[in-house]
């Protein structure tokens, strides 16, 4: 078998290199843990973003995704030591920036974020602890909602606390240039509160980029 690229691109994970009819590979159910791959890496944080969700928003660019999704807008992500250390100073400037009352909340990016529970959950936690429901939290992941329910019980946990999930791996063939905050129309928006209320996925269809 071929090398998988993946590695080479500084990926710790040696697991058999599955992939879909469209290039992506496919884990099996928790194949993938983030408390052992995470390296602790970011690959950028941008406050005050416009594109990253609804609203102004804090946006954290996490590193490390193994789905190796063909055409991915941020391939340099993929490996988890792209970019530079998660530090304190870090976390404590993003719960500062979203203290600004024109901040509408937090968006969580990458790279995979649900393979970077060790530093997205004391992160989260210390969020909920100071502004409650206040501020929304988005979180994106090539996993889809019902894969992240079977899934490690940090990314449950993860998932539990965020407001809205844009879920699914980029499909280049179903890109689409104008989809608000999502590349390809596999991905979906889903209220996460609604979702728990109700027991029924829940989309948000009222969302535009502007």
């Amino acid at each position: 078998m071929a090398d998988d690229p993946a590695k080479k691109r500084g990926n710790v994970v040696s697991d058999p290199v599955v992939r879909n009819a469209d290039g992506i590979r496919l884990p099996m159910p928790q194949q993938w843990d983030g408390r052992r791959l995470c390296a602790g890496y970011i690959a950028d944080y941008k406050p005050f973003s416009f594109v990253d969700g609804e609203g102004v928003r804090c946006a954290l660019y996490v590193s490390g995704c193994p789905f190796a999704c063909p055409g991915c807008y941020n391939q340099a992500a993929q490996s988890f030591r792209y970019g530079e250390p998660f530090s304190q100073q870090v976390h404590s400037q993003i719960l500062a920036d979203l203290a600004q009352p024109y901040v509408h909340g937090l968006s969580l990016l990458g790279g995979e974020p649900f393979l970077a529970t060790p530093i997205l959950l004391p992160l989260v936690r210390e969020c909920r602890a100071r502004y409650g429901l206040e501020k929304t939290i988005w979180i994106w992941s090539g996993y889809t909602y019902e894969q992240l329910c079977q899934e490690t019980e940090d990314k449950q946990q993860l998932l539990q606390m965020c407001d809205v999930l844009v879920d699914g791996p980029f499909i280049q063939r179903l890109y689409q240039r104008d989809l608000p905050f999502r590349g390809s129309t596999n991905q979906r928006i889903i209220d996460l509160r609604a979702t728990r209320a109700g027991g029924d996925i829940v989309e948000r269809t009222d969302l535009t980029d502007r």
